[in-house]
């Protein structure tokens, strides 16, 4: 009796890329259930050549010459462009490890034009996983509506109770707002990996040496990321350890057993003085609790992380992809 082939879910990468959008593509990769249809990029940590640079290099570097990388982006739906990548990332956007030289050069058509073409041309459903600013994703929702019922689901790297950019704000969705605020109040389904998770989905010095000790070429290799990466947490947030912010997109995608999380009400301030890019995140359902109001709880919330198993399940992704 033949084995039945695996169906693999169809997903489209819209990422900046950035040392964890890095991660979080080969760890799609690595899995056998995703099929990437896509990469596409929008400026954030970086430039937008930088950053479409940096996604072209990673998948050259996994000898995936075979996924298409679409410029999306270069600056947010109505607001100036604030890099969010100088300090982190470095000036590359991707600094640390050597890179390889570019195995295929990016798409003649837009990341949008991308988007078009991929979700009218599949008879399954395509999932998301936004984790760069939300802008290209936004701009697809607004000019075609009547493909959202080819969306799936959009995972996100972004927002949270806490902020990392502003007190109140984290990067992606202070980058633009008003694209977060369309997608979140798109009435597709959204599971959002916010900071209360991806700072506990961290990687500790010892736990990137036994990466490291892994030997293959792409466990070197982002272990290397960690290193340059790591610096940032250790020497400004005080962390104890490396988070893994996009890739907990993705593990949420292929290891939903990995998180805790609860279904509520997520929208986006784009007025507020001290609070532009908050995500307001309502568990407790404060709205129907007093004033009787009914409120879509349009988001999945994870709000935490088994650790040591996400850990675990990285280090087997990268060691599988050599």
């Amino acid at each position: 009796i033949m084995m039945q082939e695996i169906k693999k879910r169809g997903i489209i990468i819209d990422c900046d890329p950035g040392h964890d959008d890095a991660m979080a593509i080969l760890w799609a990769l690595a899995s056998p259930n995703l099929e990437i249809k896509a990469v596409t990029t929008v400026a954030g940590n970086q430039t937008l050549e930088k950053v479409s640079n940096n996604a072209i290099r990673v998948l050259t570097k996994a000898k995936r010459y075979d996924i298409p990388v679409a410029l999306g982006a270069k600056e947010p739906l109505i607001r100036k462009l604030v890099i969010g990548g100088e300090l982190v990332h470095g000036d590359s956007g991707l600094e640390g490890p050597v890179l390889p030289q570019n195995g295929f050069s990016v798409s003649d058509v837009s990341a949008l034009k991308l988007f078009e073409k991929i979700l009218e041309e599949s008879e399954e459903k395509i999932t998301f996983v936004g984790i760069g600013p939300l802008t290209n994703i936004a701009q697809l929702l607004i000019t075609r509506p009547d493909l959202k019922n080819k969306i799936e689901e959009i995972y996100i790297m972004g927002g949270g109770t806490i902020g990392n950019w502003t007190p109140a704000a984290e990067y992606n969705i202070f980058a633009d707002p008003e694209a977060a605020k369309v997608v979140f109040n798109s009435k597709l389904p959204i599971i959002m990996a916010g900071l209360d998770v991806t700072q506990k989905a961290y990687i500790t010095r010892e736990e990137n040496e036994i990466l490291r000790g892994q030997g293959n070429e792409i466990s070197v290799f982002v272990a290397e990321l960690i290193d340059y990466f790591s610096r940032y947490h250790y020497e400004v947030e005080g962390f104890p350890g490396c988070t893994l912010h996009d890739p907990c997109a993705i593990a949420a995608l292929v290891h939903p057993e990995l998180f805790e999380s609860v279904q509520c009400n997520v929208d986006v301030e784009v007025t507020g003085e001290l609070t532009r890019g908050m995500t307001v995140v309502d568990t407790i359902d404060y709205q129907k609790k007093l004033f009787g109001l009914e409120v879509a709880h349009n988001t999945k919330f994870l709000k935490n992380v088994h650790r040591e198993e996400f850990v675990k399940e990285f280090f087997k992704a990268m060691k599988s992809l050599d």
